[in-house]
């Protein structure tokens, strides 16, 4: 049986149960939880050092009205970031690259800062559909324009991380491919290309952390805007 590349972003079944559930909740185990010991042990030190630095950089551009959400913020970006770097690891599948789960974090968190604007200062949330100082012909277009800008920004964060994750996993499974196929014919090329492909996972990495990092991120400023 003929594989495709894109058979890797399938979701997985097992007896005809689909196991995308069971791939959301299974890195939670991953983390060590902490003792109720005085001392943790330095894996839970290290883990809550890194949390509190993430909270602190989430919660740069708001203000005091959204650290609220420090709590949901920071659980969704360690999710995102666990969930990007153990669909890297071989035979695992990824479930941040389906659109229907990204958009599924991304509307309802979306929508939710819309309501909280529009219940909290509706006058402002609405002021920002019209920027000061537009002359009055360019007006109606202007308000237009900005709610469907309003309006895309969900569907952009779903498609940005979508996109990045599924772009590096298939160019990583094609320089794999090729280097497989390059060992026997040409060695020295194939060394290359496998260099390339280390090079390249290293890459892809670092974006697995940004994508998640910047997604919140967005999240934030978009609260910042209706807090």
């Amino acid at each position: 049986m003929t594989l495709s590349f894109f058979d890797q972003f399938m979701s997985p079944t097992y007896l005809g149960i689909p196991l995308m559930a069971l791939a959301l909740t299974l890195p939670w185990v991953l983390y060590p939880t902490p003792s109720a010991r005085w001392l943790n042990n330095r894996l839970v030190t290290l883990q809550g050092w890194l949390l509190n630095r993430f909270t602190q950089q989430l919660l740069l551009p708001l203000s005091l009205g959204g650290h609220k959400w420090a709590a949901l913020l920071t659980s969704l970006m360690v999710f995102l970031i666990t969930l990007n770097m153990l669909g890297l690891l071989p035979y695992t599948f990824t479930p941040t690259t389906q659109l229907s789960l990204n958009m599924g974090l991304a509307v309802p968190l979306w929508l939710a800062t819309i309501i909280i604007g529009m219940r909290n200062q509706p006058t402002t949330a609405l002021g920002h559909l019209l920027p000061e100082g537009t002359p009055v012909p360019l007006i109606p277009m202007l308000i237009i324009i900005e709610t469907i800008s309003l309006f895309i920004r969900p569907l952009a964060l779903g498609v940005r991380l979508t996109a990045n994750l599924t772009a590096g996993h298939l160019l990583i499974q094609l320089i794999a491919t090729a280097a497989f196929v390059l060992l026997p014919m040409m060695p020295t090329v194939a060394l290359l290309t496998a260099t390339v492909l280390f090079l390249l996972t290293l890459l892809e990495v670092a974006v697995a952390m940004i994508q998640a990092y910047v997604f919140v991120l967005l999240l934030t400023l978009y609260l910042q805007e209706n807090v």
